[in-house]
């Protein structure tokens, strides 16, 4: 019996965790473990009272490491093949860092801090700390420092300073008893490696959330950051002055670990990464191949031969997503929530989503006369604010809920588009889009509505578990399975999962929409100013056409 070379992709997303065991010379998905977080919501732990707060429990991180390695190991024997696990990869969800005490563990694990959310994880989605965002950019733009030149000219709130600095305001005990702060990607392979207090720092998060660069020399100088708080210069020196991309190894599996999961302590433990680097490695991104993961967020990468500042554009990194490559990362941060948010609100359950779908699916391009903009959790692209909220305008008494749920997907497939624009009118072109993701999957009419708009082929990528994938292939190039993240890449990944052509009338129909969206979008984002008198009465000349 042939020996497999095989390796594991942990995907630890916003409320479970994945690992996938796969064949590092195929590609071929062999098992699968999933555990879901315990702790709070959907493994959220938010506040009635603000509901900008999302933290993680970060026991979930470790039961969910151990659970899935453990299962994985046991269906691996039970499958009666000759499998060596040699490499395994870890991808999270991110910015979402997590405060440590000084021998690296989480500060939630503390009994002085049992219940407080600011010693928990902060996850990607918590904008409790949008103004602490702006006062970093101010600052940026005062003193004519680069740091925002390759994040799109505006710091988020999303991302690894603006959390911190919050949480030295709101809970300074737990800011002044955390020795270092590291985004859960460097956390979790610690755990994997028994690495404890020594964490290896990944490219990817490092680049994208915190402002490192080799440009400046590392993170943003402590004189910066000083004069944005003084606390942040001195926990400065307790953070990290070097970075690995996620194809290098951290080390190898910590012995206990692989006593009590049933692995070999042998296995390659890869740097970290963020989920939608790895789903975009797997989906075979490329110069001039945007993928998009399309999830309750979208995350929008693409990768390029050189490092170009993209206006608006959120992270514009060397060495991510594929090393020796400058990675480029945009978003959404609202499309499976969006959806979601209004079929809670309409009042539809089980069934919900295949109702409307099927009834929206119904309506020609224009027919609802409806443009929504998109931005019920924000904006992150390319806009990057927080405090920007949704909109639906062209309403009538016959409006149906299937129209408006049609004009929703059709408001995020404008606003994919406004990102892709915005790309290719500072930096490459886009020749293809490769999508990936539970929507992907699930809504061939969202798929079709976003070929149309984007007047571009769709393909989806080959796998349904693209992240974890991702990590699986970044696994096999620090295990040494595969010489470079290309070509483990091209043996394990690629597209395959089915295409959307675009329709030359409804793509004709959608430039008009397109561009009622455009003028809504510059107008309330603060843009530019819009006579907004004529929108109405072209939306009803838009429907009147579709419907006749």
């Amino acid at each position: 019996m042939t020996e497999r070379r095989c390796v594991v992709g942990l995907d630890f997303g916003t409320s479970s965790a994945r690992a996938l065991l796969v064949d590092a010379a195929t590609g071929e998905e062999l098992t699968s473990s999933v555990y879901t977080y315990r702790g709070g919501s959907d493994g959220v732990v938010g506040d009635p009272h603000d509901p900008t707060l999302a933290r993680q429990e970060p026991s979930d991180y470790v039961d969910a490491l151990v659970s899935t390695l453990a299962e994985t190991a046991r269906a691996a024997v039970e499958s009666g093949e000759q499998i060596r696990i040699e490499g395994i990869g870890v991808d999270t969800t991110g910015s979402t860092p997590l405060p440590l005490d000084e021998s690296g563990q989480p500060l939630a694990f503390d009994p002085r801090f049992e219940g407080d959310p600011a010693a928990k994880a902060w996850l990607w989605k918590d904008h409790t700390a949008h103004a602490e965002a702006g006062e970093l950019t101010a600052l940026a733009r005062e003193l004519g420092t680069p740091y925002l030149d390759y994040c799109g000219g505006t710091y988020s709130s999303e991302w690894f300073w603006s959390k911190i600095l919050r949480c030295s305001r709101v809970a300074p005990d737990v800011f002044s008893a955390a020795h270092t702060w590291a985004e859960i990607s460097d956390y979790i392979p610690s755990v994997a490696t028994g690495g404890g207090r020594a964490l290896t720092r990944n490219a990817c998060a490092a680049g994208h959330k915190a402002l490192f660069s080799t440009l400046w020399g590392g993170l943003p100088s402590e004189e910066f950051l000083a004069a944005l708080a003084p606390e942040l210069a001195a926990l400065r020196g307790r953070l990290y002055s070097s970075v690995l991309p996620a194809s290098e190894a951290a080390g190898t599996l910590d012995p206990a670990l692989a006593k009590h999961t049933g692995l070999d302590s042998s296995i390659t433990i890869a740097v970290g990464t963020m989920d939608a680097h790895a789903g975009a490695v797997a989906a075979g991104v490329r110069p001039g191949r945007l993928v998009k993961i399309i999830g309750t967020s979208t995350c929008d990468c693409t990768v390029a031969p050189e490092l170009v500042p993209l206006p608006g554009v959120c992270g514009v990194v060397s060495d991510s997503i594929i090393p020796g490559l400058t990675g480029i990362e945009a978003g959404q941060s609202a499309v499976g929530d969006l959806f979601e948010w209004y079929l809670r609100h309409v009042g539809l359950g089980a069934g919900g989503h295949e109702r409307l779908q099927a009834e929206a699916a119904q309506l020609r391009p224009g027919e609802s006369g409806l443009v929504a903009l998109d931005w019920n959790n924000g904006n992150r692209t390319i806009l990057v604010d927080p405090l920007l909220s949704g909109l639906l305008i062209g309403q009538s008494l016959h409006t149906t809920p299937a129209e408006v749920y049609r004009a929703l997907i059709e408001a995020t497939a404008f606003g994919a588009r406004i990102i892709i624009d915005q790309i290719e009118r500072f930096g490459p072109a886009i020749d293809d889009v490769v999508v990936t993701g539970g929507i992907a999957t699930k809504s061939p009419l969202a798929m079709q509505v976003y070929a149309d708009v984007l007047n571009r082929p769709i393909h989806r990528a080959r796998s349904e578990q693209a992240c974890a994938v991702g990590a699986a292939i970044y696994a096999a190039v620090a295990s040494g399975i595969h010489a470079t993240t290309e070509q483990a890449q091209a043996a394990m990944g690629g597209v395959g999962g089915g295409e959307y052509r675009p329709d030359p009338a409804a793509a004709r129909v959608y430039e008009r929409l397109y561009a009622i969206y455009g003028r809504l979008h510059d107008a309330f984002g603060g843009v530019a100013q819009s006579d907004m008198g004529s929108v109405m009465k072209e939306l009803i000349e838009i429907r009147t056409a579709a419907s006749g």
